[in-house]
C-alpha cells in the first residue's frame, strides 16, 4: 500500500507538508532525460502504477487525447532505429567545428538497450471533452498530453526508472509505420527502462553542449 504524505492545514488551501515538498523539489532536480539503460526488465506492476499518473493529468475541456502505441516487435523496433539513424546522420551534417564534434560523441538514444518504448499520440479527433477550451486553441490538446507525460516521468523516476525522449525522427515516417489514425499527431517516442547510473546533471551539460540558465526568464506588464 503507498500512503500519501499528511496534508497540512493552510487558510489558502490544503498543502503537504516540509518534508514531502522537500522531497519533490529532489525528485524534479533527478529527472533526467536518460539515454543509458539497463536491460532489466520492468515489472509490469510497477509500470502500471507509474501508467496511473495519465488518470490524474490535467487536459483541456477533459478530453484525455493521450493515445500510447508500444513499440514491441522486432520489426517495428528496426524500423524506429533506420528512421533514427537517417535523421542523426541529417542533424549531423547541419553542425560543424566543435559542435559537429561534440554531437558525434553524444549518445542520443537508448533504442538499443531500453527494454521498454513507446509513442505518444495526440488524438485531435477525439469527441471527449466536446472541444471545451479547443475552439480557439486546438494545440492544447497537445500540450495536455506533454502535461500528461511530464506527470508520468516524474512517477517512473520516484520508482528509479529513467525515460528518454528521442527527438531526432521523422514524425511522418514514424507514424505511418505504427499505422495510427490520420487524426493522431505524433507527440514523441520514449525509451524508458532502468538507468545504467543516477545523475543530477543533464548528460548535455556534462558533455558541454549547453548549460542550463542560472536565472528564471520572467517578465511583467
Amino acid at each position: 500500500m503507498i500512503l500519501s504524505p499528511p496534508l497540512q492545514d493552510n487558510p489558502q488551501g490544503r498543502a503537504f507538508g516540509p518534508e514531502f515538498r522537500a522531497e519533490f523539489h529532489d525528485l524534479m532536480r533527478w529527472r533526467r532525460d536518460v539515454r543509458r539503460f539497463r536491460t532489466t526488465p520492468v515489472p509490469d506492476e510497477t509500470l502500471a502504477r507509474c501508467l496511473t499518473a495519465f488518470r490524474h493529468a490535467p487536459s483541456v475541456g477533459l478530453c484525455e487525447p493521450w493515445r500510447l502505441v508500444w513499440a514491441e516487435t522486432p520489426a517495428i523496433r528496426a524500423k524506429i532505429q533506420q528512421n533514427f539513424h537517417a535523421a542523426n546522420e541529417q542533424a549531423l551534417s547541419g553542425y560543424d567545428g566543435d559542435k559537429a564534434k561534440i554531437y558525434a560523441g553524444l549518445k542520443l538514444a537508448g533504442l538499443q538497450e531500453a527494454p521498454l518504448q513507446f509513442a505518444l499520440f495526440c488524438d485531435q479527433t477525439t469527441e471527449k471533452g466536446a472541444g471545451l477550451g479547443a475552439a480557439t486553441m486546438p494545440e492544447t490538446r497537445a500540450y495536455s498530453c506533454v502535461s500528461a507525460l511530464m506527470l508520468f516521468w516524474l512517477a517512473l523516476r520516484a520508482e528509479g526508472l529513467g525515460l528518454g525522449w528521442v527527438s531526432i525522427l521523422d514524425p511522418a515516417r514514424l507514424s505511418a509505420d505504427f499505422q495510427v489514425d490520420a487524426g493522431w499527431q505524433f507527440i514523441g517516442y520514449f525509451c524508458l527502462g532502468w538507468p545504467e547510473h543516477d545523475d543530477d546533471t543533464p548528460e548535455l551539460e556534462r558533455a558541454g553542449w549547453e548549460k542550463r540558465a542560472d536565472a528564471l526568464i520572467s517578465a511583467r506588464r
